[in-house]
């Protein structure tokens, strides 16, 4: 009984030191989080199919962004508008445009997603915006696992109402020049839409 009592006795002691010990050989070990910028692919699939990360869920009213230095989705700023966020809003991975950001994606699908994590998305039609001077284009897609939505291939497929919801929003709340009639910048050949995605 006493030798039990003594090996039950040593072993917090043994075990602290064991933890410690990881402690800072974990501390001395440099480890470094996967960027969804750069180290997620673009997807087998692409570009008719390709992964997109959701910044910002359906309904929010928070602008969040992805911040290019730690891969972390930040807050950017809380829109003054009520209006929210029709769709999931985000970015395509491993693009690059005029702006230095990653493509621009408005991913149309039945519920909203949290921040940060991706999906795969079939793209639609095409918005050319500005912002500040530059060319800030907004691909828009559809999520292509969801029943409700994956089955549209042209933006002209999509309801009116929809299309007017998504041209009010960006009216109203980003404040971005839209370049000419919202119908005929949507609709875009498939060909045009995949160059965008392969430069």
């Amino acid at each position: 009984m006493a030798n039990n009592g003594g090996e039950q006795g040593s072993r917090p002691g043994f075990t602290h030191v064991a933890l410690n010990e990881r402690i800072l050989s974990s501390m001395s070990r440099r480890s470094v989080a996967a960027h969804p910028w750069h180290d997620l692919e673009i997807g087998p699939g692409a570009p008719s199919v390709f992964n997109c990360v959701v910044e910002i869920p359906k309904g929010s009213k928070v602008k969040y962004e992805l911040d290019k230095n730690s891969g972390l989705i930040k807050v950017d700023r809380v829109l003054y508008s009520s209006v929210v966020y029709p769709h999931n809003y985000g970015f395509i991975p491993r693009t690059l445009c005029e702006d230095s950001d990653p493509m621009d994606v408005l991913v149309l699908m039945q519920e909203p997603v949290i921040s940060g994590c991706f999906l795969r998305a079939r793209a639609i039609g095409l918005m050319p915006m500005i912002d500040q001077g530059e060319m800030d284009d907004k691909i828009i897609a559809v999520c292509a696992d969801d029943p409700e939505f994956c089955h549209y291939k042209d933006i002209k497929e999509l309801p009116p109402h929809r299309l007017a919801e998504i041209r009010r929003f960006f009216e109203d709340c980003i404040h971005f020049p839209i370049l000419t009639y919202f119908i005929v910048l949507l609709v875009m050949s498939d060909s045009s839409i995949t160059l965008l995605l392969t430069l």
